[in-house]
Order: structure tokens, then sequence, then C-alpha cells
């Protein structure tokens, strides 16, 4: 879990902000298709993410590390290599490339242990919820894992009026019910997330 006040997160706040002075006109957008994850998802990596790198016969090369908020790593022979944005198998092909100036042939295999992702990929949640906040996108994810993360929404939130803004889709909104979700169990009411998605709650005037 991130937390909303990250700097990182501004500009990702901002249209949400745009957004959300809006949402009293939900009605106006489209519902949010039931599925929406792609199949060809593959995960890139992110700042604060931890990547384990083992090279093939070579221990001493080896390496635990995080991605600095810049986006890259440092190790043995190898420094200041961007991570960020990269699959873990085209990480490891450039790590591979950058050992190849030392030893001859290396074999590198990354795994990440421990997922943030980069910021274009999170999901945000910001107004009503019971804990406002940003979280890791995970392939299939759906409005109701989201609620659960955030632990639902609050009294004063107005459900059934809120909105998935899609920044994958050119900052397309849709309508969602939160309410029936989440208060009632109308499960006819969860859709998947996109890489992306900030989930705007707004609060109930009445």
């Amino acid at each position: 879990m991130i937390n909303l006040t990250t700097k990182s997160t501004s500009q990702w706040l901002m249209i949400a902000a745009s957004a959300f002075i809006f949402t009293g006109c939900a009605s106006n957008y489209p519902v949010a298709p039931a599925s929406a994850a792609s199949e060809n998802y593959n995960y890139v990596i992110g700042p604060g993410d931890n990547v384990n790198i083992q090279v093939w016969r070579n221990p001493e090369l080896s390496m635990s590390v995080p991605v600095r908020p810049d986006g890259r790593i440092t190790g043995p022979l190898v420094e200041d290599l961007v991570a960020m944005g990269k699959t873990p198998t085209a990480l490891a092909r450039d790590m591979e490339k950058e050992l190849s100036k030392f030893i001859r042939d290396p074999v590198v295999t990354v795994i990440v242990t421990g997922f943030v992702g980069p910021y274009s990929e999170q999901i945000r949640v910001i107004g009503e919820a019971a804990k406002p906040q940003t979280l890791p996108y995970k392939q299939k994810m759906t409005m109701l894992d989201v609620m659960i993360v955030v632990g639902g929404i609050t009294d004063f939130a107005d459900g059934n009026s809120a909105t998935i803004l899609r920044t994958s889709e050119n900052n397309a909104q849709y309508r969602v019910r939160l309410k029936d979700l989440v208060k009632r169990g109308d499960f006819s009411a969860n859709v998947e997330m996109k890489p992306g998605d900030v989930l705007i709650i707004p609060q109930s005037w009445f």
C-alpha cells in the first residue's frame, strides 16, 4: 500500500480532482464494463519494488535490491541500471548485457519479491472510502477486491454515484454502483479494474 500524500502521485490526483467535481452528473457516464482486464497483461517493475537478481554460477554477483525512487538499481558491476517500466525478463536481459562486459555469457534471472508497480499502473481510491489509498494493480482485480482493501465506503458516501476514471482510455469515465455492491451484496455491480484506474467516491448531499 502507498500513502496518497506521496508527491509523485500529484499529477494523477489533479486529474481525479477534476473528475470529482462532476460526479453529481455520474448518470451521464456509461456503465463500467464488467470485463476490463487484458489477457496479455505483463507486470512491469516500479519504484519501491524489491527485485531478486540471480546470476548463474556467479553467486557473488547475485543480489536482492529495492528499486530506487528514480526507477534504477545498483549492484556489483552494474550501476544505475533502469528497472522501472521493464518486465522482469527484460531487466534480466539488460543485466546480462551489462555483465557481459566483465564475465563470459552471463545468465540472469530476475524475480520480483515485493510488488508496488509504476505509478501509471497503480489503482487510486479517493473520496468517501473508509481508507482512501493507492494500491498495486493485480491481474483480474475487481472493484470488490479494491473495496476490501480500503475497508468499504463511509456512511456519508453516495456509493451509486461513484465513478471510475480510466486513465488507460484517455481519461474516460464510467459509473459504478458501489452501494449496491458493498451494502446490498449485489454482485452484478462488480466490475474489473484496469491498471491506472482512479475510483472516485463522492459524498452524499442528503
